[in-house]
């Protein structure tokens, strides 16, 4: 069992910058757990901004975040980390991450379905 809780959004200006922290709560450390951040806002679709594998040796971007955002990982303090810089007011949106647990260090979920287990949110708002 794994719980993910987010933290760090808020209201910011254009060009401003964020940096989001998806903290785990887990029984066991036994897996890796790869992690997504996404977005949404209600009525559209779901979008992955960001992935990293368990051990942070693959990451994957959305390109409208390339150079914008960066996703990190702290194992020993079980967070991951989405920096984002440059920020639009396009980027608006809840924020959610996302974990999966899996024995396959280097595996990066292609699906946001295969995430197992979600956080609630966290609301980024950029605007001047």
């Amino acid at each position: 069992q794994l719980q993910v809780v987010e933290s760090g959004g808020g209201l910011v200006q254009p060009g401003g910058s964020l940096r989001l922290s998806c903290a785990a709560a887990r029984s066991t450390s036994d897996y890796y757990y790869s992690v997504g951040w996404f977005r949404q806002d209600p009525g559209k679709e779901r979008e992955e901004v960001a992935a990293i594998s368990g051990r942070g040796t693959r990451t994957r971007y959305a390109d409208s975040v390339k150079g914008r955002f960066t996703i990190s990982r702290d194992n020993a303090k079980n967070t991951v980390y989405l920096q984002m810089n440059n920020l639009k007011p396009e980027d608006t949106s809840i924020y959610y991450c996302a974990a999966r647990e899996g024995l396959n260090s280097d595996y990066v979920p292609s699906f946001w379905y295969e995430y197992e287990y979600w956080g609630r949110g966290t609301q980024v708002t950029v605007s001047s």
